[in-house]
């Protein structure tokens, strides 16, 4: 089968490999019974109807391969969609596209025929382009920043538990040895935050962005500290509170469903912000740490816990697969600009840890997760949402593995009179 307009017929493998005339590093299948690549190629793609094309068409790049993915047009043979990591390793380090000449690239088209140039529409999992988001009001507002969360994590509770463990952590763990389970690293993760903080008995902590609760239950239950934490997803908030009663630690942890810039409480020992600064926006950090800064005690701590760019001058935009299906609004930058913009909102900067090779392994537990319970997980928020996370979650792994991206934690003290309250080595490495 070919299609066929104003007299120019081509197959949909004729023309993947006229726009890789260097050779295709997987098998390639289609629809119409066409095929390219090499038949022993360890990744087979097939392509399995018109509207696939339609996507590969209509949004080059990351988001038409996204589209036809998510939708199951475009199919990945023999690489689980929960785990797709070893198929992703491969192509991402062999696949090389260069763009024909305009000439030859309107004879492709017109070959497979321009009715595939009318964009179906976008898989129901696909938020909105950020220039339609301007409707729901000005980028990081409080309510655009409520939609955005609620995008994401009010996905479903059971999906969470699903995916990310007994811990319910949706953040790098820390893994104290080669060995360790996510469990374990995950409870380290919380730990060391704990010793960076040197929470003691009947201290307050404050953590910002606290999703589910695991950051102000640890606290509360192994250092002896009343934390409060606030998420804007009332999943979350609603889920943390059962589990702090069933934990019997009402009275001395909380997580408040609102938005952190509503905390009127003040003279913290410590603030925590673990996982929420890719979602403020890089033009709002001053007023970021401006606020964390004014709800500390002179001589309290904050330890902010992020996803960094291997440089600060790379774009602080996430890309559009990222944007569109994963965390709207989602901005990273280089731990240079943190450190930068705490510094200049008169906090003291006394320490800096990169666990980039962390968040790959707990990355790489998470797809486990999926993989293994991919049957519960579609039937709790379908296959499109399972497929997402599944390439979501691979493909981040994969960037944390080759240092696209990075996971920095900075330590800081709001130090006045020159009094910081730290001793003259650190005492968490003990």
């Amino acid at each position: 089968m070919t299609t066929t307009l104003n007299g120019g017929t081509l197959t949909v493998g004729e023309a993947i490999t006229r726009l890789m005339p260097q050779g295709l590093p997987f098998r390639f299948t289609a629809y119409d019974g066409s095929s390219a690549g090499p038949e022993d190629a360890p990744v087979r793609l097939r392509l399995r109807n018109e509207r696939g094309l339609s996507y590969l068409l209509t949004a080059p790049g990351d988001l038409g391969m996204a589209r036809a993915y998510v939708t199951g047009d475009l199919e990945v043979e023999g690489a689980h969609p929960g785990d797709p990591h070893d198929a992703l390793v491969h192509l991402m380090s062999n696949l090389r596209f260069t763009m024909p000449p305009p000439a030859e690239l309107v004879r492709i088209v017109r070959g497979l025929g321009l009715n595939h140039l009318k964009p179906p529409p976008p898989p129901a999992e696909e938020h909105l382009p950020r220039w339609r988001r301007l409707l729901e009001g000005v980028r990081h507002s409080k309510e655009r920043d409520a939609m955005a969360i609620r995008h994401h994590y009010d996905v479903s509770n059971r999906f969470y538990e699903l995916v990310l463990g007994p811990s319910m952590t949706y953040t790098c763990a820390v893994f104290p040895h080669e060995d360790a389970t996510l469990e374990e690293a995950q409870a380290e993760k919380y730990d060391l935050v704990c010793r960076k903080l040197d929470l003691k008995p009947g201290q307050r902590l404050l953590d910002i962005g606290s999703g589910w609760g695991g950051m102000v239950r640890h606290a509360a239950r192994e250092y002896g500290v009343t934390a409060l934490g606030v998420t804007l997803s009332r999943n979350q908030a609603g889920w943390a509170a059962e589990a702090i009663a069933r934990e019997g630690l009402t009275g001395r942890a909380e997580v408040r469903f609102g938005d952190y810039r509503d905390v009127t409480e003040a003279g913290f020992d410590a603030v925590s912000s673990i996982g929420l600064t890719e979602h403020i926006g890089v033009r709002n950090y001053p007023a970021y740490f401006t606020f964390i800064r004014s709800r500390l005690r002179p001589g309290g701590r904050v330890l902010n816990h992020c996803i960094t760019r291997r440089a600060n001058y790379l774009r602080p935009e996430t890309g559009a697969f990222i944007d569109r299906y994963v965390f709207p609004d989602g901005e990273l930058t280089g731990s240079g600009r943190i450190i930068i913009e705490m510094q200049d909102t008169g906090l003291e900067v006394r320490h800096a840890e990169n666990l980039r090779e962390h968040y790959a392994l707990t990355l790489r537990d998470w797809c486990r997760n999926l993989r293994d319970s991919w049957d519960a997980c579609v039937a709790e928020v379908g296959t499109g949402t399972a497929r997402v996370w599944g390439l979501y979650m691979a493909g981040s792994r994969i960037a944390f593995e080759r240092n696209d991206l990075q996971l920095h934690q900075v330590l800081a003290s709001r130090t006045d009179d020159g009094r910081s309250g730290f001793p003259l080595r650190p005492t968490w490495l003990s």
